[in-house]
């Protein structure tokens, strides 16, 4: 992993939180407790704050980054599916973004919304707090059900465990 101040700005991660191998963190961005940031992530504050809170897991392959003046938010036990991107956005807690989404410039997605797989949400965007969002660009689909909240909730907890297992895995020598 590769940690870069940028200019007087020095990423702030927690103790707790799970790096991997490949992840590129730089400039004004903070990663909360327990969060995982997944293989190949690139995080890019130097143009504008990144805020990640608590037990967010961001997977593989996704780029955050950010527009002059326009901070990208992730609140609390946000899951970002591998190869999204997101760009001075912010995402209420509990939201899931599906992999490969895109959500751009001063959209906000809702608490325990979702964007579904290959969404892209266009720049400025509200989507309602759990809801779902699908296509290209982004049109409400449904509301979500207990079941879908269930389902999340498994998702996050798995990434928690999973990031402090893999944070203890790369302590240890490669055994063959």
């Amino acid at each position: 992993m590769l940690i870069l101040p940028f200019h007087d700005k020095v990423p702030q991660i927690d103790p707790s939180a799970f790096l991997a191998q490949g992840v590129v963190v730089s400039g004004d961005v903070t990663i909360g407790a327990d969060t995982s940031i997944w293989y190949n992530t690139v995080i890019r504050g130097d143009i504008a704050p990144t805020i990640i809170g608590r037990r967010v897991s961001v997977q593989d392959n996704s780029t955050l980054h950010q527009s002059p003046g326009l901070p990208l938010i992730i609140e609390d036990e946000v899951t970002i599916g591998h190869n999204a991107v997101l760009h001075s956005c912010v995402v209420r807690q509990g939201a899931l973004i599906g992999m490969g989404a895109i959500v751009l410039d001063g959209a906000e997605i809702g608490e325990e919304a979702m964007v579904a797989a290959g969404a892209l949400v266009p720049p400025g965007m509200k989507v309602p707090p759990r809801t779902l969002v699908v296509g290209s660009p982004a049109q409400i689909k449904r509301e979500l059900s207990e079941r879908d909240f269930a389902e999340f909730r498994r998702i996050r907890q798995s990434y928690v465990e999973k990031g402090k297992l893999y944070r203890e895995l790369e302590k240890q020598p490669l055994q063959r």
